[in-house]
Formats: C-alpha cells, sequence, structure tokens
C-alpha cells in the first residue's frame, strides 16, 4: 500500500495553490458550459458568464505561475514517508527511484501488483498526470482561450493559431483570417480532457484511503503516516 502523505511533502503553500486551481477548474468549468450553452439567455447573463470565465482563467494562471516558482525557493519532503526536505523542484525532473518503476506502476493501480513499488516523492505516472494538469492542458486552454477572447484575438501570436486549427479543419476563410468555430471546438474539448485527468488523478490518489485528500484539503495527516 501507497505511504501516506505528511505534512512535509504538502506545505501549506502548495495546499493553498492546490484549492485555488480546484475553484478555479469549478468556476471555469461551470462558466464555459454557460457559455457554450446559453439556455438561460439574455445579453447581461452571457457578459456575466464570460467576465467569470476569463477572471478565474486570469487567477488559474497566476496560480500556476506562482506554483511552477516556488518550487524553487520551498521546500518538502524528498521521498514518501519522510520528513527530510529540499527544494521541491528537485521532485519534478528525472529521480533515480524512479528509474523502471513506470510499468510496475501500472500494473498496481491495475490491480495486478499488490506492494506499492518503491518511488520518489511523486511517482513516473504522477509527474506525466502533473505535467499535463498543469503546463500543457492549462497552456492549451489559456492559449484557445485568448484566440476567442475579442481583446487579444486578432494579436498575430493568437491569431496564427487561429488560421493553423482552421486549415486543419479545412474551414479558412478567403483573404485570411481563420474561423473561430474551429478553435472554439478545440478550446471545448481540451476542458474535457482537463477534466478526465483530474477525474483520474483524485481516483488514483485516494485509490486505497483518503489520506491524500485529508492533507491536500485540510492539511491534516494521518497519525499513521509514518508507519510503513
Amino acid at each position: 500500500m501507497a505511504h501516506k502523505p505528511v505534512r512535509e511533502g504538502n506545505p501549506l503553500p502548495f495546499v493553498i495553490t492546490h484549492w485555488i486551481n480546484l475553484l478555479a477548474m469549478i468556476f471555469l468549468t461551470i462558466s464555459g458550459l454557460l457559455i457554450h450553452f446559453p439556455f438561460l439567455g439574455g445579453a447581461i447573463f452571457g457578459a456575466f458568464a464570460r467576465g467569470t470565465h476569463f477572471f478565474w482563467m486570469f487567477v488559474l494562471i497566476i496560480n500556476i505561475v506562482f506554483r511552477v516558482a516556488a518550487a524553487f525557493f520551498i521546500k518538502s519532503a524528498n521521498m514518501p514517508a519522510s520528513r527530510e526536505k529540499d527544494y521541491d523542484y528537485k521532485n519534478w525532473g528525472f529521480q533515480e527511484a524512479n528509474k523502471h518503476q513506470t510499468w510496475p506502476m501500472i500494473k498496481y493501480y491495475l490491480f495486478l501488483k499488490k506492494d506499492y513499488p518503491i518511488t520518489a516523492k511523486y511517482a513516473s505516472l504522477q509527474k506525466m498526470a502533473y505535467y499535463a494538469l498543469t503546463l500543457l492542458l492549462p497552456f492549451l486552454a489559456a492559449y484557445t482561450g485568448f484566440a476567442l477572447w475579442s481583446p487579444t484575438a486578432q494579436l498575430p501570436f493568437f491569431q496564427a493559431g487561429t488560421n493553423l486549427v482552421a486549415d486543419w479543419f479545412n474551414s479558412g476563410l478567403a483573404g485570411g483570417g481563420g474561423a473561430l468555430m474551429p478553435i472554439r471546438v478545440v478550446h471545448y474539448w481540451v476542458m474535457w480532457l482537463i477534466l478526465l485527468f483530474t477525474g483520474v488523478h483524485a481516483y488514483l490518489a485516494n485509490i486505497y484511503n483518503f489520506a491524500p485528500s485529508k492533507m491536500i484539503f485540510a492539511w491534516i495527516e494521518d497519525p499513521d503516516a509514518m508507519k510503513h
């Protein structure tokens, strides 16, 4: 069974950023669906939904930037069930403890292996999921969102992406300026990918007990967290 988390492995600033991420994703999802399916109608409501959406988008971007930067000046435990701390960024790259552990970890989560593989603080699968959730997918969501937002949609950096996606969808407009519907579709499905990754992440984190959720949401450490 996996080790239960300790406070040293989850410093309070990281717990707070996790909360902000969750709140941002909830409000972004709800407001995004209300923009996509405007069943309540009304120009005022539509403007409110869009304002809410972009407010939480900026909150999420700032929060992610802070979390990445904080890894370089905040220390956390660098191994499971350990209180020995080092700068958090060291947990995100290649670590010897992760070597040859990806397949055993997959087998463990598929209930084909009983014992939790010996690994670093973040297992290889965790790192892949975190890279997707904190870097790749949020970047795609933000980029396509800015490409749809009228104040930034005509900037060359975002217009280029709009045109490229429109060409992929074979929907380019004569005379330049790609159609917005293709990139809107990409933005929509990126949201579902983020929700899918989040659901899998929540399931795997709590597959045997809810100690990880108690730690990351309430900063409560199990009394037997240090027991092997």
